[in-house]
C-alpha cells in the first residue's frame, strides 16, 4: 500500500540524497549550498524563530515608555520644587495606566512600528497627549486637580513628551537593526535554481519534499523545516501549486503564493463571487467612515472659508469685471473622481477671446493673454478660491490630487499618453491643494518629468490616508501659495 510504502518505523530520518537538487539555503544574508544535507541540519543554519526576539522588544518598548514618562515628570520636578514632595511619582504612576491603554489601541507597540519607525513615534505621541488630556479631566470631574501641581504637570507633559519623541526613535532604529530589518521569519519554497530576490530567511527548494504523496513522514519534514517559519512564500510551477496548498494549509503558518503572472494585474485582494475565488483589482483609497469624515471635513473648511474671504471674493469678482470684457468666472471642463468630468471654476485670469477652454496651451510665465488683475491672482493663487463652491457642491475636495484640464501636454504628449497609472489618481475627489502642490510641482508643465513628479506625489497621497494628513497639507500650503511657479 502506498502508506506503507512511504511509511516503516524502521524509516531512518528523512534525508536529502545526492540525486535530489542541491539546496540553497540563506540565512542572515549568507548563502550556502548543500547536495547531502538533512532538512534537520540545514533547519540549525536557519535563523531561529523571531517571536520570542519580538517579545522582549515589546515588553522592552513598553518599560523604556514608562520610564520616559517616569523621567519626564521627575525632571519637572527638580525644575519646580513644589511644597509637596514627590507629586512627580504620584502624577507618573497616575498617567502611565491611561498611555498604556492608549498606546495598545493605537498599536504603538506592534510589530509594524519597529519596521517603521516613524509610524510607532507618531502613534505613541498620539496616545501620550490623549493620555493627558483624559488625565486632567478625570482630574477635573473628581475634583482632584487641588491635589496636584498645574505648573509641574503641565511641564512634565512636555518634557516627557520631548525625551519618548527621541528615545522611541532611536531605540525603535535600533530595533529594527537587531531583526536584521525584518521582525518576521520568512522562508522561501521555490523549485527554481535561481530564487527569486526577497526579505526572506530561508530557500527550501521544493524538490525536498513532495506534496503529493499523502505521507507521514514528509509531512513530518515539511513541518520541522517550517517549525521556526512566521511566514511562508511558495514560488513554484503551477502544475505543482495546488498539491503544495494543500500541504501548506494545515501548517499552521501564513503561507502565500507567488504568481508572478499577476504583476500586470496588480491585484490587491482576494474575495469570490458564485462560490468562485475572484481577484481584488481595484477599489477607492477610503472606505465609508473616511468618506464620511472627509466629506465633513470639507464642507466646514469651504463653507467657513468662504465667509471668513467673502470680502476678498467680492472685490476681486469686481476687479476681474473691471479690467476687462468677459464673465467673472472662468468654467472649465476637468477630470475629477472615477474619471468622470466636471466644470471647475476660477476667476478669468485671461483676456475672454484668448481664453483656452480645453487646456492644451500652458501658461508661459510672460503669457500675453493674462490680464494685469490675472496676473495677480494668478501670483497670489486667489484665481483657484472660486473652487471652494466645487467643494461645497461636492464634485472636489478641499485636498486631493490637482484636476487636470482635457488637453494638458507635457512635451507634445497628453498626460496619460506619458504614464498610463495616469488614470489612477483619480480614484478620489481633486483637490484644491494637494502633496503635489506643497511640494513645488506646480506651474507648467514643459517636461515629462512635471507630469510624473506630480503623478507619484499623487498615488502617494492615496495610500495611507488620515484626516491628520490632510491638515497638515493644507498648513503647508500657505507656505507655498507665493510660488516662483505661479504665473
Amino acid at each position: 500500500m502506498k502508506l506503507l510504502k512511504c511509511y516503516s518505523p524502521d524509516a531512518e530520518p528523512a534525508r536529502i540524497s545526492k540525486g535530489q537538487a542541491s539546496m540553497n539555503v540563506e540565512t542572515g544574508g549568507l548563502r550556502a549550498s548543500a547536495s547531502d544535507t538533512s532538512v534537520e541540519a540545514a533547519h540549525a543554519r536557519w535563523q531561529p524563530s523571531r517571536a520570542s526576539l519580538r517579545f522582549r522588544l515589546h515588553l522592552s518598548l513598553v518599560l523604556l515608555d514608562i520610564c520616559c514618562i517616569f523621567a519626564g515628570f521627575f525632571l519637572a520636578e527638580l525644575l519646580y520644587p513644589h511644597a509637596f514632595a514627590d507629586q512627580w511619582l504620584t502624577i507618573s504612576l497616575s498617567v502611565s495606566p491611561l498611555y498604556l491603554a492608549m498606546a495598545f489601541g493605537a498599536r504603538a507597540f506592534s510589530t509594524e512600528v519597529i519596521v517603521n519607525p516613524g509610524k510607532g513615534v507618531a502613534r505613541s505621541m498620539q496616545a501620550f497627549v490623549v493620555a493627558a488630556a483624559a488625565m486632567i479631566f478625570l482630574a477635573f470631574s473628581m475634583k482632584a486637580s487641588t491635589d496636584f501641581s498645574r505648573a509641574i504637570f503641565v511641564l512634565g507633559v512636555g518634557i516627557s513628551a520631548l525625551i519618548l519623541f527621541f528615545v522611541r526613535a532611536l531605540f525603535l532604529h535600533r530595533a529594527r537593526s537587531i531583526l536584521g530589518g525584518n521582525p518576521y521569519n520568512i522562508i522561501l519554497i521555490s523549485d527554481r535554481l535561481a530564487p527569486p530576490g526577497g526579505d526572506y530567511s530561508v530557500v527550501l527548494p521544493a524538490s525536498t519534499f513532495d506534496p503529493g504523496e499523502d505521507c507521514p513522514i514528509m509531512y513530518d519534514r515539511l513541518a520541522t523545516a517550517l517549525k521556526s517559519a512566521d511566514r511562508v512564500i511558495l514560488d513554484c510551477s503551477p502544475a505543482h501549486r495546488t498539491n503544495w496548498i494543500h500541504a501548506l494549509q494545515g501548517a499552521n503558518v501564513q503561507a502565500e503564493l507567488l504568481m508572478p503572472e499577476l504583476n500586470s494585474i496588480g491585484p490587491i485582494a482576494l474575495a469570490s463571487y458564485g462560490g468562485n475565488a475572484t481577484l481584488v483589482v481595484a477599489k477607492g483609497p477610503l472606505n465609508l467612515p473616511d468618506r464620511i469624515l472627509k466629506r465633513l471635513f470639507d464642507i466646514a473648511v469651504a463653507g467657513s472659508a468662504i465667509l471668513l474671504i467673502a470680502p476678498v471674493l467680492i472685490l476681486t469678482a469686481i476687479a476681474v469685471k473691471l479690467e476687462s470684457k468677459g464673465p467673472v468666472l472662468f468654467v472649465q471642463t476637468r477630470i475629477g473622481r472615477g474619471n468622470k468630468m466636471f466644470r471647475m471654476l476660477k476667476f478669468r485670469s485671461m483676456y475672454a477671446d484668448r481664453g483656452d477652454g480645453h487646456g492644451t496651451s500652458s501658461t508661459g510665465r510672460k503669457d500675453d493673454r493674462i490680464t494685469r488683475v490675472g496676473r495677480v491672482i494668478r501670483k497670489t493663487s486667489i484665481d483657484e478660491l472660486p473652487q471652494l463652491i466645487n467643494v461645497l457642491i461636492g464634485n472636489m475636495s478641499i485636498v486631493g490630487p490637482r484636476p487636470h484640464a482635457l488637453g494638458s501636454k507635457a512635451e507634445d504628449q497628453l498626460f496619460w499618453e506619458i504614464d498610463g497609472r495616469y488614470w489612477h489618481r483619480h480614484a478620489a475627489k481633486p483637490g484644491l491643494t494637494g502633496l503635489a502642490q506643497v511640494r513645488g510641482f506646480r506651474g507648467a508643465t514643459d517636461r515629462r518629468d512635471d507630469l510624473t513628479n506630480r503623478l507619484m506625489a499623487d498615488l502617494e497621497y492615496l495610500h495611507g490616508w488620515s484626516i491628520w494628513r490632510d491638515i497638515k497639507i493644507i498648513a503647508m500650503t500657505f507656505g507655498v501659495v507665493m510660488h516662483k511657479n505661479a504665473f
